[in-house]
This record gives C-alpha cells, structure tokens and sequence, in this order.
C-alpha cells in the first residue's frame, strides 16, 4: 500500500498548526455539511419498469468500503481549524475489520489554502489530472476538498489491494466538477478493473425523479430483494456518468437506495455483483453493513470533538474567547443558531 498522502496528511496538519500558536481561537463543533448532489446535472430519466429479482450467492467473496468525515472544531482571526478522518472497512470469512486514518488537524487560511491542497493532491494523485482545481476555491469548501483527497486515496488503495471482490463507495459515479475530476475517478475504475472488483456506489439520497417522483419512490411490489433499472439519463457537460443507475430494494421492508455500477462490466455481471454482495454481507434497512460501519468509524464524536479542541489549546497555546451568538442575542430563546 502506498502511504505517501497519509504521510502527508500529517506534515501538513503539523505545519498549518505550528503558524497557530498563541492565537484565539474560536470554539465551534458544528458538522460540515456534504456537497450538492450533482443529480440535478442531468436530465429526467425515463424508468424501465421490468424488475430484477435477486438471487443472493453465498460463494466467499471479500466485500470492502471506506468513507470520510469533517468536522470544523474552531474559527481563528485567520481561518478555521478543521479536523478530517477516513476509515475503511472490509467483511471476509464472516468478520469484518477495519482501518482508521486520522483524525488529521489543520488550520486552514486564505493564504495557505492553495499550497495545501496543492501539496496533498501532488503527493499522491498525478499533478496533471487534477492541477488548478484549487483555483477560485472558496475557503468553505476546503474541509470538503480535503476530505474529498483522503477518500479518494481510500477508494484508490481498495481497487489496488483487492482482488475479485466487491467495493462499495457513498455516493455516486459521477464526475466532472472540482470535488471529482473525470480522470480520478477513472483511475479509480480502471485500478478495480484490473484486479476483477467490481465497484457499487450507494447513493444515500438523490433528487432525481421520473414522472414527478423521486426514483426512490418507484413501487417495487412485493418483489425483494431486486433492483429497477434507470434508462434515458443523459448528463449535462463536462459531467460524466461513469456507472450505470439502478434503484435498490436489497431487503425485505427496508429503504430503496439509488445504485450506481460501473457500466464498463457486462450487464451480467453487474447484476451477479449484487447478488454476491447479498450472500456475504448484513443489511440494515436495505443498507450494506460493511459500508454502514465505514461511515461510523470515521464520524467525530462529540468526546473527540472535545479532546480536539484541548489538544489544540494546550499544544500551541491557544487562547480561547466566546463570540456572541447573534441569532440568541438577537431573538432570545427564539434563536436557534445556524442549522
């Protein structure tokens, strides 16, 4: 496995927190909230309304995943102290383990902004793939960005280090904006490729609707577990759709989720995919338990939120100070604060 962006994940963390000592610091322990769904940069698909019924297969295969979180544990005069974990988790022979890379604590500023992500994105990922998306970013979008590097190193290093099994990624196979560039995304496939794993994308939530509806919201009768498959979806340049979109009931009374598999695999196969994900792995609610659990071990709790913060204060000397909240100022027990 090739460690050079975690290694650098920690130097930079170390450098953008030496700048900070002695300085106020502003607590605040509220989550960084996920992109714009890029679902909107498509156009109304039209919904083949045959079903695929499921048939799970217990043959032994390795079902992995890995997911990111943010959190934003401060504010300074200059920029924001930010924290960002990733986890990756993997099911075999009936046992699920587990790796956690973070949390990684860095201050980011209108001035350091640029060369830090700049400084990540060369350490791992090919300058020319992705050089210059930094250019206009706004400094809310950094906790994001960041992030964003650390899972798609993830996904990277499961498509390389699997063989014949299954990986599983939140969110969708869309590409094309700053957040995705088209090339990373394709490394990422073409890496899974070459080792026979095939990648599912669980789309937790989707605006995308046919007749008015939300796909989500297709009736599927009493057929379960079995996917609906999304015909006529024709993105918007510069995005791509690198999968193919299904809408997913995977159990009995549970929830439907959009599904997205990577279209260069034959029909056949995407479909023997999810039935060898239903013979190897537990469902929650229709939800996969390997990527459920990759999702919970990188959350920050309110505990680590904590010891974040101390560390910060008694490491480098920070002073804290208490900025009025204006919205209870303002309207007194009316004030909720931001959402």
């Amino acid at each position: 496995m090739d460690t050079a962006l975690p290694q650098h994940f920690t130097e930079q963390s170390i450098y953008t927190l030496k700048h900070l000592e002695g300085r106020t610091f502003q607590l605040n322990q509220q989550t960084i909230q996920q992109p714009h769904s890029l679902d909107e940069l498509t156009q109304t698909p039209q919904i083949k309304m045959d079903l695929i019924t499921l048939t799970p297969r217990h043959e032994e295969t390795t079902v992995a995943a890995c997911d990111t979180s943010t959190m934003r544990i401060g504010e300074t005069a200059t920029g924001m102290l930010i924290a960002v974990r990733g986890a990756a988790v993997w099911r075999q022979n009936k046992k699920y383990r587990y790796m956690r890379l973070g949390p990684f604590v860095f201050h980011v500023t209108e001035e350091n902004k640029a060369q830090l992500y700049d400084t990540l994105e060369k350490s791992y990922f090919d300058a020319t793939h992705g050089h210059g998306h930094h250019f206009g970013l706004n400094l809310l979008q950094m906790p994001l960005r960041i992030a964003g590097l650390l899972e798609r190193w993830q996904q990277v290093m499961l498509a390389r280090t699997l063989d014949s099994g299954l990986i599983l990624l939140d969110g969708s196979l869309t590409a094309g904006t700053g957040d995705t560039p088209v090339q990373r995304i394709r490394e990422i496939l073409a890496h899974a490729g070459r080792s026979r794993n095939v990648i599912l994308a669980f789309s937790k939530m989707t605006s995308l609707r046919a007749g008015g509806r939300l796909i989500t919201d297709a009736c599927f009768g009493r057929n379960s577990p079995s996917l609906l498959h999304i015909l006529g979806l024709r993105p918007k340049p510069p995005i791509v759709l690198f999968g193919d979109v299904y809408v997913a009931r995977l159990s009995k009374g549970g929830c439907a989720f959009r599904l997205d598999i990577d279209k260069e695999n034959p029909f056949e196969r995407r479909i023997e995919a999810v039935e060898r994900l239903l013979g190897n792995d537990v469902f929650s609610q229709g939800y996969p338990e390997t990527l459920r659990l990759a999702h919970i071990l990188c959350t920050f709790t309110a505990n680590e939120v904590l010891a974040m913060q101390h560390f910060a204060v008694r490491r480098y000397g920070l002073q804290i100070i208490e900025r009025p909240d204006m919205h209870r100022l303002l309207f007194g027990p009316f004030g909720r604060g931001e959402a």
